[in-house]
């Protein structure tokens, strides 16, 4: 899998510890990832490493491992639940918040981050979710809205998780679509099936493209005038910022 990974056209590769690695290959598993660090040649622009859950008999030794590991972005911490456990990690940090009692805690989390990931297997398991209702989006949407309002307030990005089912295409795709319609940052694929339906949800279309340029240009020619009519809709400076963001995720300068 690490050399397989090697070679996948993402954003980010996590290289996971935790749920991923029985009981008994925790530590083989670190070494792997420490020499899969070393040796590099990810096509990912970033790589990262998911450590156990703090408190784990793990946790510690995983972190002084992995302090200055060569190629590495951050650290994501599981089952994030305050603040306190991602001071002691140093460096990039990203939360992945999946209990009750992380969510009751987003904001501090948000605000001792550097992104706040939404881990929904595990959350549904500490809410007391049926399987049905962990895969119903609707049941999801005031947790979406409450991770969002979190990270905008601290400044720092949403990151929407995993769709655990890789066999659902179109349970993906509705999941992905959602996700960035939302306004999260980027969503967790855990096979690389999944990959091309995420991009392409979060990758704006052409018309999409051309609007924000029309808006932009046309407050740009506005000699002051602080709301201007762009295809009969009303823009101004909140539309303005949303425009860049689009053009921001489609890779183009404004």
């Amino acid at each position: 899998m690490l050399t397989k990974a090697r070679g996948i056209d993402a954003g980010e590769i996590v290289l996971d510890l935790e749920d991923a690695v029985a009981p008994d290959r925790k530590r083989e598993a670190l070494a792997m990832a420490l020499a899969a660090l070393q040796a590099g040649g990810f096509t990912a622009p970033a790589v990262s490493v998911r450590v156990n859950a703090p408190g784990s008999e793990w946790f510690d030794d995983e972190l002084n491992a992995l302090a200055g590991a060569p190629g590495l972005h951050s650290i994501v911490v599981p089952k994030a639940e305050c603040a306190d456990e991602l001071a002691v990690v140093g460096g990039r940090v990203q939360a992945l918040v999946e209990t009750a009692s992380g969510v009751q805690n987003l904001r501090e989390l948000a605000r001792s981050a550097d992104a706040i990931i939404l881990g929904y297997a595990d959350l549904a398991a500490s809410l007391g979710r049926s399987p049905a209702g962990a895969r119903r989006l609707d049941l999801w949407l005031a947790f979406q809205d409450a991770f969002l309002t979190a990270a905008r307030a601290a400044g720092v990005r949403a990151i929407d998780g995993a769709f655990i089912w890789i066999d659902d295409s179109e349970g993906l795709a509705a999941s992905a679509t959602r996700a960035a319609e939302l306004g999260f940052d980027a969503k967790w694929a855990i096979h690389p099936s999944q990959l091309a339906p995420i991009e392409q949800a979060f990758t704006p279309s052409t018309a999409e493209v051309e609007h924000a340029r029309a808006v932009i240009e046309a407050l740009a020619n506005a000699d002051g005038v602080g709301a201007v009519r762009v295809d009969g809709e009303m823009v101004d400076e909140p539309v303005r910022l949303a425009a860049l963001r689009t053009l921001a995720r489609a890779g183009v300068a404004p």
